[in-house]
């Protein structure tokens, strides 16, 4: 968090914090359990956006866009549906979604893959991107802006 809270209001949206009990009804819900490091950054932010890579919330106010909606249409509603030990977290604007790998869930962290909608394949051939939610972000989020970005907002 404070990594990111050194970007610019206009490169950075923070959503306000979750403070009820949606997270653990939500896990319910799916029958899994969400890894920690995400759970805590979407107590905290239920939802970030910075420079277009969102992260996406939990709430009926999103309009489509909330993660158990986007559960809900990935899992039971497209045709090439995912496999239910994927949460999609974060969509690319393509229709692909990086996703949570819950069936692989250890001590509170779990693989971060990218699920590509129209790709045909097993499980096990999904892509592994990241180690944990919080190594992505680290570079999907915050490296890959500062590629073309300071904190300030500034091109580079």
């Amino acid at each position: 968090m404070k990594e990111l809270s050194k970007f610019s209001a206009d490169l950075l949206y923070l959503a306000p914090q979750i403070t009820d009990s949606r997270l653990e009804l939500f896990e319910k819900q799916i029958g899994y359990e969400l890894p920690s490091d995400f759970k805590y950054l979407l107590k905290k932010h239920n939802g970030i956006s910075l420079c277009g890579v969102e992260i996406l919330g939990l709430d009926t106010a999103l309009r489509g866009s909330s993660l158990d909606e986007v559960y809900k249409f990935e899992h039971f509603d497209v045709g090439n549906a995912m496999p239910k030990i994927f949460m999609p977290f974060s969509p690319d604007g393509y229709g692909n979604h990086y996703c949570l790998d819950l069936s692989r869930l250890e001590e509170g962290f779990c693989p971060v893959v990218f699920w590509q909608h129209d790709a045909d394949y097993e499980t096990h051939d999904v892509e592994t991107c990241n180690e944990s939610f919080i190594s992505w972000v680290k570079e999907v989020m915050i490296d890959w802006t500062l590629e073309d970005y300071n904190y300030d907002g500034t091109e580079k």
